[in-house]
């Protein structure tokens, strides 16, 4: 037992569409961003994580960037095969003479098919793993922020990721009704983009969208504590030079109004659908949000005008379901809620 334990390592994955992060021993030791550069001649991997991710947007014929992961699940096989060896060769960085095997719980969409769930084992299969456990991202979410989720008492979990929104019912180890959609993080960029070209002709990357996200997103166009205007740059459309302008948090939060309002209906649905028993604990015990969707600015404030439920942004929210996922890890022999 000794020996199986010196090779078999337990790791804890959050398989994000933006982020991938591992829990190895109670600790996070990978926290990249889900992108891998490729030679294209060769077909060798040239950076994971961190690394390829600078490289976006720079690129020559002869580099190829993939994310090999679309709306929280596997659309370039190849690439997460690469990509999880990659980030796993990170944290080992090389100490072992003999590869470890790895026993996995691997965190993935409620909403997931079949078909995912198996792209998913086998990906990490060829990674290393020797066992497999997959967890549902809602209930990983409410494990790690420290809720039990094996009590009949019912959590709303609003999870908002890279690639998906996950809004789950959770009582009794499981997920009572849900709804996970594609709008998240990823459609935020998108939306951000397209505005920028619409209302200021200015053409700007993926990754400028992202940090406007950041600097001065906000889902309320009047905030208590308003960020700064934030300096952005990028080409003319009407001249092909460069050029910079001024964005302001109000203009973020009328551009992304109708994906809030996707995720608004979402969070009324799944309230229409749950039992009135939970939806007794819902009312007492409000809405938990997590992921990294849950840090922009005044959207608790906005989900709590529309359901009129208390709706708390938790602690962390960016690593509440990888945590949720190490927990899960160590206690694989009591969570009935873990699949193989």
């Amino acid at each position: 037992m000794g020996i199986f334990n010196f090779f078999t390592q337990g790791i804890a994955i959050d398989l994000g569409t933006a982020n991938f992060l591992v829990i190895h021993e109670d600790r996070i030791v990978v926290d990249e961003p889900s992108i891998v550069a490729f030679d294209r001649r060769s077909g060798k991997v040239l950076a994971v994580g961190r690394k390829a991710m600078q490289m976006e947007g720079k690129t020559h014929e002869n580099i190829r960037i993939v994310r090999p992961l679309k709306d929280g699940v596997i659309a370039d096989f190849y690439a997460a095969e690469h990509m999880i060896k990659g980030m796993l060769q990170l944290f080992d960085n090389g100490k072992r003479r003999i590869a470890p095997s790895y026993r996995m719980v691997v965190c993935v969409p409620s909403g997931i098919t079949e078909v995912e769930k198996r792209a998913i084992r086998d990906s990490a299969v060829i990674a290393g793993a020797k066992e497999v456990y997959l967890i549902h991202e809602p209930v990983a979410a409410a494990v790690g922020i420290g809720l039990d989720v094996q009590e009949p008492t019912g959590h709303m979990i609003i999870d908002i990721g890279g690639g998906t929104t996950e809004i789950a019912v959770i009582a009794l180890s499981g997920i009572v009704c849900d709804q996970s959609i594609r709008v998240a993080g990823d459609s935020f960029d998108a939306e951000i983009v397209h505005y920028m070209r619409r209302k200021h002709n200015i053409l700007i990357g993926q990754q400028t969208a992202e940090r406007i996200k950041m600097e001065v997103g906000a889902a309320l166009p009047e905030l208590r504590d308003p960020p700064a205007d934030f300096s952005i740059r990028g080409r003319d459309l009407m001249t092909g030079l460069p050029k910079q302008v001024k964005v302001s948090y109000t203009e973020v939060a009328h551009c992304l109004d109708r994906s809030l309002a996707k995720i608004e209906d979402a969070i009324l649905k799944t309230l229409e659908i749950t039992p009135p028993e939970l939806s007794a604990d819902i009312h007492q015990e409000g809405i938990y949000l997590t992921g990294g969707g849950a840090l922009l600015r005044g959207l608790d404030r906005r989900i709590a005008s529309k359901t009129k439920l208390p709706t708390h942004v938790v602690e962390d929210p960016l690593r509440a379901v990888v945590r949720g996922t190490g927990i899960a890890l160590k206690n694989i022999g009591h969570f009935r809620f873990l699949m193989r």
